[in-house]
């Protein structure tokens, strides 16, 4: 178990990995859960055009809750919840290949820079074509929503209450129209936001973990540090790479195949401030969600030690 820093950080080596699989699939749909509905709403922020719909994150917010009620703010997730595949990959990719350049680098920076670009890669082959149906279905119900595919009537109406007729109804229309490959429409863009976001989060999270242990008392919970050092670094990320992100959202939700042309036109359209779209939402989901996750994840890789650990370190 790494010793250098104040904060000891638990490598893979050290887990329990039947423990780590089966806590950490709860910690994960628990956390997809709590920030749902600030993803639907980040999703249609960074679609509509100029201020059309929504003046904001909380305007948002109040119209979806007020017009659609509370399944409003949370259509698409059984679709999106499959994403809970794609997040244990992650994790996965990001602590084995943690442990193959610990090989040939000791920098945790550098093992933490590779590891989280890596294991982004990973995620969003998996991921992509659940966004591409899920976002589809948060566009759902919005007055005037600029989506490609709609519902029929019969499958708003009398399928309403089936938990996959939407989704079927949705599948159906976009290979249809595109085939397989429109599936994967916004995967270069999901890869162009993900992988830099990873990369960024994890050196920037073990970083402000770092200066937050200099300046705190040393009595002060790791936990408590590292649930401060998450957010910060989630900001932090999100700021770097929300034009991206804004341009991925348009590319799968309007249908759109240039990255080039659709940064462009949206430039033209709404200027710098276009790509700062969406921003508030994503820190707002990001933030509560670094803290869950750090929090989860932290305590999962603590409560999945080997048993000959458990006693060897104090928190």
């Amino acid at each position: 178990m790494q010793q250098k820093r104040n904060i000891p950080i638990i490598e893979w080596e050290d887990l329990d990995k039947r423990k780590f699989y089966s806590f950490g699939v709860f910690m994960t749909m628990s956390i997809r859960a709590t920030v749902y509905p600030a993803t639907l709403i980040r999703t249609r922020l960074q679609v509509q055009k100029g201020k059309s719909l929504y003046s904001g994150t909380f305007d948002a917010f109040f119209k979806i809750l007020k017009r659609e009620g509370v399944r409003g703010l949370y259509r698409g997730f059984m679709v999106n919840s499959f994403t809970l595949i794609s997040g244990q990959a992650y994790i996965t990719t990001y602590e084995l290949v943690r442990k193959y350049v610990s090989n040939y680098s000791s920098d945790n920076t550098l093992k933490s820079l590779v590891a989280g670009g890596s294991a982004s890669l990973v995620a969003q082959s998996i991921t992509v074509p659940i966004d591409v149906v899920s976002q589809q279905l948060m566009m759902q119900g919005q007055e005037g929503h600029p989506t490609r595919f709609q519902l029929e009537a019969k499958v708003r109406e009398g399928m309403s209450k089936r938990m996959f007729g939407q989704t079927r109804d949705i599948i159906s229309q976009i290979f249809a129209a595109d085939g397989f490959r429109g599936f994967y429409r916004g995967y270069v863009a999901s890869l162009l936001t993900y992988i830099p976001n990873s990369a960024v989060w994890w050196p920037f999270y073990h970083f402000y973990a770092e200066q937050l242990s200099k300046w705190a008392p040393t009595d002060c919970p790791h936990l408590l540090l590292q649930a401060v050092a998450g957010p910060l670094a989630a900001a932090t990320a999100s700021t770097v790479t929300n034009p991206m992100d804004v341009v991925r959202a348009r590319v799968q939700v309007e249908g759109r195949s240039s990255i080039v042309e659709t940064f462009k036109q949206l430039i033209a359209e709404e200027g710098a401030w276009g790509m700062s779209k969406g921003l508030s939402a994503r820190i707002i989901s990001s933030a509560p969600t670094a803290i869950v996750m750090v929090v989860g994840y932290e305590t999962l890789k603590k409560v999945s030690l080997r048993p000959e650990l458990v006693d060897s370190r104090h928190w």
